[in-house]
């Protein structure tokens, strides 16, 4: 990966956008496109849909779509010490929210605290192997009460980790919220490689969904706007390449070793086998899932749209999922935007994808 896309995807994780409150996520990615798409747009909901136009007559309406939000907190009470106390956005790990440094995005910039709890030396002995809930953690911001609190945040407020990217060793990089700006990333920069190329047989829509992790909303809302052919949702996936993830159970996924195909009820059969081909045409590495019921994304959705939409969910394989630490490779995210720029250019027309 380049030092100008690194940057990119530097800049869009780092971006506050807990469910609801996705709109500095989705500045970046509108800069970004601009110039590249045909036409972007922001709808009702929030979700950025870009659209690079295609080439021919009759073409499929191709749509990829990434989710924006990320897992976060949201101010629901301030004491009379001036501690907030707050509930999570999305599925937070309790277990591992205690101690940690946050921001929380108020009106007048971020603002530093930390999430506090009781010593452990102060509960007792039967309780420390027991989560601590939510209701009896809080951020401290440093205010001594209330009015001086209230100056500086107010009920509503977002707040998210306040960590960012890192590099590990080799092309591992950690950051909270890969899940899933990521894979608006990936979205952005497949627009990017085919208005690069020639033009293609289908118009392709990007979208960066929002409130996925509050479940499905824009993913839902944004597929009846475009009303897709073909639907692809671009996520994160389950790696198992680390101690205590049951393989049996999920599979088997390692991380630098290609993106994930879901395979499965929620997947189109002839859209899986069609991204299968383009992997080994265009010798790209990839893994598949096996996804026996509905998947909890955008593809979901993105299916059951109007008279049905034929769905695929494409997955960079992460460990440490919705903690502020999740790893993924560089080189997985380049092989999925390969993979899902490569599909493009085979899709002939909307009736390929009939089940026979």
């Amino acid at each position: 990966m380049n030092d100008q896309d690194f940057a990119f995807l530097k800049e869009l994780v780092e971006a506050p956008s807990p469910s609801g409150y996705e709109q500095p996520a989705q500045r970046i990615i509108r800069r970004k496109l601009e110039g590249v798409a045909d036409e972007i747009r922001t709808d009702v909901m929030g979700n950025v849909i870009s659209r690079v136009d295609g080439e021919g007559e009759d073409r499929p309406r191709v749509m990829m779509a990434g989710h924006c939000d990320e897992i976060g907190f949201m101010i629901k009470y301030i004491d009379d010490d001036g501690f907030l106390f707050f509930s999570p956005i999305g599925g937070v790990d309790a277990h591992l929210t205690a101690g940690q440094r946050v921001l929380v995005h108020a009106a007048g910039g971020p603002v530093p605290g930390v999430i506090g709890k009781k010593p452990i030396h102060m509960i007792e002995a039967k309780d420390r192997d027991t989560v601590i809930k939510f209701k009896s953690q809080f951020i401290d911001i440093g205010c001594s009460s209330r009015e001086e609190a209230e100056e500086l945040v107010a009920i509503g407020d977002p707040a998210t980790f306040a960590v960012g990217l890192e590099r590990l060793q080799g092309d591992r990089v950690i950051s909270r919220a890969f899940d899933d700006k990521m894979g608006a990333f990936i979205v952005a920069q497949v627009l990017r490689e085919v208005r690069r190329r020639e033009p293609a047989p289908v118009d392709l829509y990007g979208v960066s969904t929002v409130q996925e992790e509050i479940g499905l909303r824009g993913g839902t809302t944004s597929a009846y706007g475009v009303n897709p052919d073909v639907g692809i949702a671009v996520e994160v996936g389950f790696a198992t390449d680390y101690p205590e993830m049951d393989k049996k159970e999920i599979g088997e996924f390692k991380v630098g070793k290609g993106p994930i195909i879901a395979r499965g009820a929620n997947i189109n059969p002839a859209l899986f086998k069609l991204l299968v081909a383009t992997a080994e045409e265009e010798g790209i590495p990839y893994q598949v899932m096996g996804a026996p019921r509905a998947t909890g994304t955008d593809a979901n959705v993105m299916q059951l749209t109007r008279g049905g939409v034929a769905a695929a969910l494409v997955s960079v394989p992460i460990r440490y999922m919705h903690s502020p630490v999740e790893m993924l490779s560089l080189e997985d995210l380049q092989n999925a935007i390969r993979l899902l720029a490569g599909l493009v250019y085979r899709i002939e027309n909307r009736n390929q994808f009939i089940p026979s």
